[in-house]
């Protein structure tokens, strides 16, 4: 087992240094080993953790969906229909999420269709639409 500079699982995961010491700050990745003069010394099953933790946010997990993913990981009571369980349950965020941005669109579709790009700024649709003095007329909600 070889011990990696931060520099070294920051090249080998394709995260940035400060994002490693950040997963540290939370307890994703455990606290390193020091060298004499003071350096994080890492253990390399940390690059397949940080992996881990990569392809999960990818997935669209939040940092705290990933350590709960971690820890069920190493949980012997866990099967893998939890783990199925919380895939179901982040997809059906996923596809609020998509409602919600669809919706958003159209919204300003229509804003951007009504303004015709001409005129003083104090006219246009889309600013008074946005202006929480006036009621917006065409936003979907």
């Amino acid at each position: 087992m070889g011990l990696l500079t931060i520099g070294q699982v920051a090249k080998q995961t394709g995260v940035k240094v400060e994002t490693i010491r950040f997963y540290e700050r939370e307890g994703l990745i455990g606290t390193p080993l020091r060298s004499d003069a003071g350096y994080r010394q890492y253990q390399d099953d940390v690059v397949r953790r940080i992996r881990f933790i990569k392809r999960a946010k990818d997935l669209g997990f939040t940092l705290k969906e990933v350590a709960e993913l971690l820890s069920l990981q190493a949980a012997p009571d866990v099967s893998c229909a939890d783990i199925k369980a919380r895939a179901q349950g982040k997809i059906t965020d996923i596809e609020e999420r998509i409602r919600i941005l669809g919706r958003m669109k159209r919204a300003l579709e229509r804003l951007a269709a009504e303004c015709s790009g001409n005129g003083p700024v104090t006219e246009c649709p889309i600013l008074g639409a946005l202006d929480p003095d006036e009621e917006p007329q065409h936003v979907e909600r």
